[in-house]
């Protein structure tokens, strides 16, 4: 335990993200005297403007397309229409009640919270500009740590030459702060965030072109995954275009809007033009201003570099979540952290394993994955085999009233482990955490297949893709 003055610490969090305030509370629970510092408050981005908020928003855009198909339910309804600032008022609501949540764990773990920009001087003394409550400079307090995690996470990135102004160009957090709908709206970028905003947006009512660089949207996920996102938001009526080359010079933001020049490579470039443009180009990791250059952590391409354990190669600076590559995913991030605890304390802990980690996206339908991927596997010289289940031979999907996509494991071929598993379809985010078990446990198709998933359930499409992978799916 930490002894000597009240502001000498075992452990000082710089961050509290979901990987900061994660690490805080499990180094707690293991008796450390913990600090947690942050400039804005507990919950991060993932609380306050990513994960939970544009979930929020997503939700109500399915909750109002199902509303549209009552009928088809044996509902009669009258005239819908979407009220776009209650939307906003509901997500903030559920934003605030689990930020009140979280610093009520800060008070049942003890926890020491600092709200200030705090900054390494060395590796095991952090300086905090303590702010108040209206982000106001507020002095500066040393801190003294045994350890010190490093968790300062990422902010939204734009392309070169391509600068947001918050009312024309604008980025996911721009788009969070606004109490309105854009008539027309032009997404650059297929990633997880650009194809949810896209979703969303769509089921709004708004008119939605979605820009890709490379050949594919979700280019990370398994190309049949790619292929049927985008074969669904075309029949949706979202113009997609992959392999798109536009010049950030050619945009142009004015009164009525933005117009961009974009052609495939190529194809002579033709004119867009939209009420607004999200850029959904990716996020940069927070690691300038933290005083890492007082240390003898290494840096590459504005990443910090650490091992299994979450250790720099500054003795006794753990860094975890955005700032260390990785899948720059929350639930990552919080693995992370209480991987580098385990590392702190000397607890028994699996390294992290990003094989391990599974990955969602919340557009409609939805995707989630683990693992390798055909693609991987044919790239590695893996043999393997797969089985696939398509939702429309789901009972539960059908009276879901949802039933696009399907379910594949990808198994090797002589061991039959269970390699991964790519799902479009239904609630598949919440379906993954059966594949997440399964492969930590070493699982094999056959095992999975032989599990009784309960009838009629959406799970049953986990156990029939895992049957399949011996060609014994009973219902396809």
């Amino acid at each position: 335990m930490a002894v000597g003055s009240k502001n000498s610490f075992d452990l000082v969090i710089l961050g509290a993200g979901t990987g900061g305030y994660s690490a805080a509370f499990r180094a707690a629970q293991l008796g450390l005297r913990v600090a947690l510092v942050d400039e804005h408050k507990i919950g991060g981005t993932c609380l306050h403007s990513g994960c939970i908020p544009t979930k929020a928003m997503l939700e109500s855009a399915d909750f109002y397309e199902r509303v549209k198909r009552a009928g088809d339910y044996g509902i009669t309804t009258g005239p819908t229409a979407i009220d776009y600032g209650a939307i906003a008022k509901r997500r903030g609501q559920v934003v605030d009640r689990l930020h009140k949540g979280l610093q009520a764990l800060v008070r049942k773990n003890k926890v020491e919270w600092f709200h200030g920009r705090g900054s390494l001087q060395g590796g095991k003394k952090v300086l905090v500009s303590l702010l108040d409550d209206a982000q106001r400079p507020a002095g500066e307090i040393p801190l003294d740590a045994t350890d010190v995690i490093l968790a300062t996470g990422s902010r939204v990135k734009s392309l070169p030459g391509l600068v947001p102004d918050g009312e024309r160009i604008v980025t996911s957090d721009d788009i969070l702060a606004s109490a309105r709908l854009p008539k027309s709206l032009i997404v650059v970028g297929g990633g997880a965030v650009g194809v949810e905003f896209a979703s969303f947006y769509h089921d709004m009512g708004t008119q939605v072109t979605l820009l890709e660089y490379l050949p594919a949207i979700v280019p990370l996920e398994d190309a049949e995954i790619s292929k049927e996102l985008e074969r669904s938001f075309t029949r949706r009526g979202i113009k997609v275009m992959t392999n798109a080359r536009f010049d950030t010079g050619s945009v142009v933001a004015d009164e009525r809007g933005v117009c961009v020049m974009v052609g495939k490579e190529g194809e002579q470039p033709r004119e867009l033009r939209a009420e607004q443009m999200l850029v959904a180009t990716g996020r940069a990791a927070n690691t300038d201003g933290v005083g890492l250059e007082t240390t003898r952590a290494k840096l590459e391409r504005g990443i910090v570099q650490v091992d299994k354990r979450m250790r720099t190669a500054e003795p006794h600076l753990y860094a975890i979540g955005d700032i260390i590559g990785g899948l720059w995913l929350a639930h990552v991030a919080a693995h992370e952290g209480t991987a580098a605890v385990a590392s702190i304390v000397g607890e028994e802990h699996e390294p992290v394993d990003y094989l391990k980690m599974p990955r969602a996206t919340y557009s409609r339908p939805q995707i989630a994955s683990i693992g390798r991927s055909d693609q991987d596997c044919e790239r590695d010289g893996i043999p393997f085999k797969t089985g696939r289940f398509p939702w429309i031979a789901n009972g539960k999907a059908l009276i879901h009233g949802e039933y696009e996509g399907f379910t594949k494991v990808v198994a090797h071929r002589d061991t039959d482990e269970v390699l991964g598993v790519h799902m479009i379809g239904p609630q598949v985010t919440d379906l993954i955490a059966e594949a997440s078990a399964a492969m930590l446990l070493e699982a094999t198709s056959w095992e999975i297949g032989a599990a009784v998933h309960p009838h009629p359930t959406l799970s049953e499409a986990i156990g029939e893709a895992s049957l399949a992978v011996a060609g014994r799916a009973i219902n396809f």
